[in-house]
């Protein structure tokens, strides 16, 4: 059966309206007939629909006027018979003269009939208003008649609507001059005191257009006159904005903080109440701010802004969408907060419940860079320029915010909290989420003063003093309780996993783009609480650990922190945090930074948005919104960061906090051990029997992915020369404005490289910022794995034989040797090797072929296994690092550990000038450019050595060593892990300036009896010969000598004092070393290690020798070959029982004879380059054994008597003799 089949046989009628034949066997019509009739179908239909539609709009044309036509006619009627009754009433008086209403009811009729008709935009209404309200104003006055109760209120507000009206239609008809407004002014004003409760019902019209009249007509303030002696139209302008603004706050109703919100979101954010420019009328302006903020109580506007903010109702104010609106919101606040208090005791209000709220989530949603662009990073990437106009911002509002930044206002935060045990636990950690909001707030706003913010919240109020009966609870241990008590570290601290979902974005965005405020009830909410405390806490503790010393901190577990706690106990103790508090502390670091690096896709999702390194960020621009089209697109508004919720952090912000605290605990632990081994571990985590392939692969990802960016960057290079060369020609604007578009395209693809690799290598994201995670030995072995993998991209093959046969074939072949050959005399190896070395650069990675030559150019006698490469690499670092008659490159502190000399930079041009060289002269810049290049070719031969698997006895100092890990490369957050200086790597460079600003950190005294300043003095030989010195005085800060060291701010003199000794004094020396060293060791593969594990790295391992591993790896030569029977020579037996008879001493200088390195490598003698060996030579029992140390060849005569071996072997050892001795 058909599906269409209907029932009925008979087939269906089929009309034809087109004028063709149906049947396929006929001919297709043509002519005027085939089409005609179906056009002409079609359009009889639309005329047929065209007149309908215009008979229908004639009849609702019709109607509408026949409406208006009658409304206006009754309207017409009623003002004649309001207009009659007026009369009737003058008659009775003298002419001109208007007078009272003889009785309330008789006003209330005519104000009821005078609402009936009166329109906004009719002139003739408008002067009826005015006349009924200049009656009406002298009513009460003169009769003392009742109007403020039954019908009034009602009737009082439908004037005051229709008054609203009439303003805001002449301030939109362009009339800005204030005499059209004064006389409603008065009006309104009038109404606003009869009815004050219905205002503050109407408040946000009532203010919205008050502050349209002050915007619009400030500037004809000053030429105001008044000709129609309207009763209180002489009152100046600002007196009378000032009253009619106060009217509804007046008296407290039911609706009072309605009307304190509507004041605040509609009339406190015009721009013209915060101008500051010294004309008549801003003046004036600002004497209505001074009378607003002497009137307006500043606990209940606080209060009404605290819940509007946390009901997430600021959509219901368009005036707020504009950051700058909220800035002057803010600014006015804080402003009338200060004026309350005289401008001083800031600690009287920044405690305050509400004022914290408030300003803390202002700050939050404003960009953090509308003061002065200072949170602008310098090594921030130039991805995408701020849309925000620093210079809107005015230097009232800017005032207003600095103000926030002073000690005693910060200090004070938390003189108020709530320590008693009167008061409940939700109510304590309620506190101190507000708390830590405000603090948060102020740490993202002010970056540049981060360090004096921590500093005041961890000094506490400045009243402090000896004589008060209690001391409030230390910050650090305030935010550590409320840290520990928080369901986010529990949760993660139980499980790193729990982390991936705590540390999303939650919430809505509102349709202004950030992140809208929160329901105090709300289970997200909380988690965004707890998430500030988290990281107020983490900001505070890493600034305590920096001015911490081991032992302050080790003291943590046996000072337990009292209210009475005695003055002598320095804060430092009092902040430190008990050792098993500490352990409890580093597990949530550790999972958190765990899954921040290893399941950062999880986090971001689809949304991931590239944000700003440095420090709390600001606005970014999310990924969406920077996808370029082909057609030009208008600019893209900012969207602000957010992590766990918290609006304004960047997740690279939480990744370089987290970063930086944990390790810097990781290295008090490497210092002294109090955790176990086992406790920094992850390697539950990972699948460790792939984990080595598994990086290595991430790698060279990493590696492509580099190699993009070159391109992009050099692409950039060529752009920028282009656009300084070439002039602005009339007619290029589409041209340059295209090429910022192509540029800004591959800032994006870097971008988006960036958080792929991110994703893609997160093993290698955890072992470049927190190496300790992964066993030490596994780290070793992929840091070969990554030597071998660039050796293979460099050369084709790791062996340097088979890569010198390559060469061979080469047409440019000799060149080639040419460049990696040098002839080097002994005595002169570093001066030889700058001279032959330096401009090979990265070539250097290749093996190069080495000749020594004797003082008559003689050159020497020795075994050259592929060269005598290790035996050049350790003259030279044994040259460079000794003393020397000229400028010490390197110098020892008191435990002999090298860093690189502070004052060799500053050495060097004293000299120069002394010599007569001027500054400005090419001569002068060559020699300190040529010092600073030895620096970095020094930089590269430890990097060589390091490359080549090569051990040098050379100690490095600690501190030197953390800046060789802490160099961050193309880390996530390389200002939060790069290196910090610290109180206690100062002990590694001066153990007496040390002491001294110890014992300054724990004075109980005045501090100022010392008569310090913020500057510091260096020393600098001039005369090697003499030993004569010279001084230069710096400062530490700006006006640095003008500022006394107070016990206040001693913990920024000694962080000062610090960054400038172990940073600043060093930094050209330092960095030129690192570049060399970056040359050839990638920066992130050193950020494996700490700066013990570097030193294992290029010396050894410092553990005893293990000879049975020493003896398994050894390989023999000549006669000492193991034959068939697999028998050892009897020498060699002999040899082996005299080296388990040694010492450790002992055996460590036999190794240092062979190898020239005291150490064993970390991977044991299976691992050293080349092996150790061993060979005859010859059956002279007088011969002494000799070395060939570039091949760690031990020529050991083939001594029959085990005394004579012994004998021999410590005399060879000890006497300093060695390569070619026989």
């Amino acid at each position: 059966m058909f599906p269409t089949f209907s029932g009925s046989s008979r087939r269906p009628r089929q009309v034809n309206l087109s004028g063709r034949h149906s049947s396929p066997h006929t001919t297709v019509g043509s002519g005027a007939g085939s089409q005609a009739a179906l056009d002409r179908a079609q359009q009889e239909r639309l005329q047929r629909q065209r007149e309908r539609d215009r008979l229908k709009a004639a009849k609702t044309i019709q109607r509408t006027w026949r409406g208006h036509a009658c409304r206006e006619r009754i309207q017409n009627g009623l003002r004649r018979e309001w207009d009659a009754v007026e009369q009737a009433s003058a008659s009775q008086h003298t002419p001109n003269t208007l007078v009272p209403y003889t009785s309330g009811a008789e006003s209330l009729r005519q104000l009821q009939h005078l609402l009936r008709f009166a329109q906004a935009r009719n002139e003739e209404d408008i002067r009826r208003i005015q006349h009924y309200s200049h009656r009406q104003i002298l009513t009460p006055q003169n009769k003392g008649t009742g109007c403020s109760d039954g019908p009034w209120p009602l009737a009082y507000l439908r004037l005051e609507r229709l008054v609203l009206s009439i303003l805001e239609h002449r301030l939109r008809s362009h009339n800005y001059h204030w005499g059209s407004c004064s006389i409603l002014m008065v009006i309104l004003n009038f109404l606003a005191g009869q009815i004050p409760a219905e205002t503050a019902q109407n408040a946000r019209q009532f203010y919205r257009n008050i502050a349209m009249v002050v915007q619009k007509t400030s500037p004809t303030w000053s030429q105001s006159t008044n000709e129609n002696g309207f009763p209180g139209a002489k009152v100046a302008p600002s007196t009378l904005v000032m009253e009619t603004a106060m009217s509804p706050l007046k008296k407290v109703t039911g609706y009072t903080l309605n009307a304190y919100e509507a004041f605040a979101c509609t009339f406190m954010v015009i721009p013209v109440l915060t101008e500051g420019n010294n004309s008549t009328s801003a003046a004036l302006v600002h004497g209505l701010l001074n009378a607003l903020a002497e009137r307006v109580n500043y606990k209940l506007l606080a209060n009404a802004l605290a819940t509007l903010l946390k009901t997430s109702s600021f959509a219901a104010y368009p005036e707020l969408a504009e950051s700058r609106n909220r800035a002057r919101l803010l600014g006015c606040f804080i402003y009338f907060h200060r004026h309350a208090h005289d401008f001083h005791s800031p600690q009287a209000y920044s405690s305050h419940k509400d004022f914290v709220s408030v300003v803390s989530l202002l700050l939050n949603s404003l960009p953090n860079n509308i003061i002065d662009g200072q949170a602008r990073d310098a090594d921030q990437a130039d991805e995408i320029p701020s849309s925000y106009d620093v210079s809107s911002i005015n230097e009232f509002v800017r005032e207003q915010i600095l103000s926030l930044v002073n000690q005693e206002s910060v200090g004070s935060l938390l003189s108020s909290s709530s320590q008693t045990s009167l008061v409940s636990r939700e109510d304590k950690v309620e506190e101190a989420r507000q708390l830590a909001n405000y603090a948060l707030a102020l740490l993202r706003f002010f970056p540049r003063r981060g360090d004096d913010i921590r500093m005041w919240l961890y000094l506490g109020p400045m009243s402090s003093s000896s004589n008060s009966p209690s001391k409030s609870l230390p910050a650090i241990k305030y935010f550590w309780q409320a840290t520990r008590n928080s369901s986010v570290f529990n949760s993660i601290t139980r499980d790193s996993r729990a982390a991936i979902d705590l540390l999303k974005s939650k919430g809505p965005e509102t349709k202004y783009g950030w992140k809208g405020p929160y329901s105090d009830r709300d289970t997200t909410s909380l988690i965004e609480d707890e998430w500030r405390v988290i990281l107020v806490f983490l900001e505070l503790y890493t600034f305590v650990l920096k001015v911490m010393d081991d032992e302050e901190f080790f003291s943590g577990g046996s000072v337990n922190f009292t209210r009475t706690s005695p003055v002598s106990s320095t804060m430092t103790r009092e902040n430190a945090l008990p050792l098993d508090e500490v352990k409890a502390l580093t597990t949530f670091l550790k999972n958190l930074g765990f899954t921040l690096y290893f399941n950062a896709s999880d986090i971001a999702g689809t949304e991931e948005r590239d944000s700003n390194s440095a420090g709390i960020s600001g606005f970014s621009f999310s990924s969406s919104a920077r996808r370029i089209p082909e057609q030009l697109q208008p600019e893209p508004k900012p969207t602000e960061p957010s992590v766990g919720g918290v609006a304004g952090l960047s997740i690279d912000y939480v990744k370089g906090l987290v970063t930086g605290l944990l390790r810097m605990v990781y290295e008090r632990d490497s210092r002294r051990k109090f955790l176990s081994t086992d406790h920094w571990l992850m390697t539950s985590r990972f699948d460790m029997s792939g984990f080595i392939p598994s990086v290595v692969q991430e790698e060279e990802s990493r590696h492509r992915i580099e190699e993009e960016d070159a391109e992009d960057t050099n692409k950039d290079d060529d752009d920028d020369e282009d656009h300084i060369d070439s002039p602005q020609l009339i007619g290029t604007s589409r041209t340059q404005q295209a090429r910022r578009l192509e540029r800004l395209q591959r800032q994006q693809r870097k971008a988006s490289r960036r958080r792929y690799l991110q994703a893609v290598a997160p093993r290698l994201e955890i072992l470049q910022n927190m190496p300790f995670f992964i066993p030490f030995t596994t780290r070793v072995q992929i840091f070969r794995e990554f030597v071998s993998l660039d050796m293979n991209k460099r050369r084709g093959h790791v062996d340097a034989d088979t890569w010198r046969l390559t060469i061979m074939r080469r047409p440019d072949a000799p060149q080639q040797y040419e460049k990696h050959h040098a002839k080097i005399r002994r005595e002169h190896e570093f001066d030889d090797a700058f001279e032959q070395f330096y401009p090979l650069g990265q070539g250097l990675k290749e093996p190069i072929q080495i000749t020594f030559v004797d003082q008559f150019d003689t050159v020497e006698a020795g075994i050259d296994g592929g060269g005598v490469t290790k035996e050049f690499l350790t003259s030279v670092t044994h040259q460079a690092f000794n003393p020397s008659d000229g400028i010490n490159l390197f110098v020892e502190n008191d435990q002999h550990l090298l860093y690189p000399n502070p004052s060799a930079v500053e050495e060097q041009k004293e000299l120069l000038r002394r010599a007569g060289i001027s500054e400005n002269s090419i001569e002068f810049r060559t020699q300190v450019t040529e010092l600073l290049q030895r620096y970095e070719f020094l930089g590269r031969i430890i990097g060589k050595c390091m490359y080549e698997g090569i051990l040098v006895d050379v100690n490095f100092a600690p501190f030197f060593l953390r800046k060789w890990a802490l160099t961050g490369g193309t880390g996530s957050a390389p200002k939060e892990s790069g290196y910090r200086a610290t109180l206690n790597d100062l002990r590694d460079l001066d153990e007496g300036l040390y002491q001294g600003l110890h014992q300054l950190k724990n004075y109980t005294g005045d501090v100022e009896d010392f008569s310090l300043n913020f500057t510091v003095t260096d020393t600098i030989t001039i005369d090697r010969h003499t030993g004569a010195t010279k001084t230069i005085t710096k400062d530490l800060k700006p006006n640095g000598s003008n500022t006394p060291v107070t016990n206040q701010n001693r913990l920024a003199y000694i962080s000062y004092m610090a960054r400038h000794r172990l940073q600043n004094q060093p930094y050209l020396q330092t960095t030129a070393f690192l570049r060399g060293l970056a040359t050839m060791i990638q920066p992130s593969w050193l950020s494996m290690f700490n700066h013990s594990e570097l030193q294992t790295l290029i010396g050894g391992t410092s553990s005893s020798i293990d000879i049975d591993d020493l003896r398994r790896n050894t390989q023999y030569g000549g006669v000492y070959v193991i034959g068939d029977d697999g028998l050892e020579h009897q020498t060699i037996q002999i040899f082996w029982h005299v080296m388990k008879q040694l010492s450790d001493g002992e055996r460590r200088a036999v190794l240092k004879f062979v190898t020239s390195t005291p150490r064993a490598p970390l991977l044991g003698f299976g691992t050293l380059s080349p092996r150790f060996s061993i060979r005859d030579a010859g059956s002279n029992q007088e011969r002494l054994p000799s070395t060939s140390t570039c091949v760690n060849l031990l020529k050991l005569p083939m001594y029959t008597d085990e005394d004579v071996l012994k004998e021999k072997l410590l005399y060879a050892v000890f006497s300093g003799a060695g390569f070619d001795l026989s």
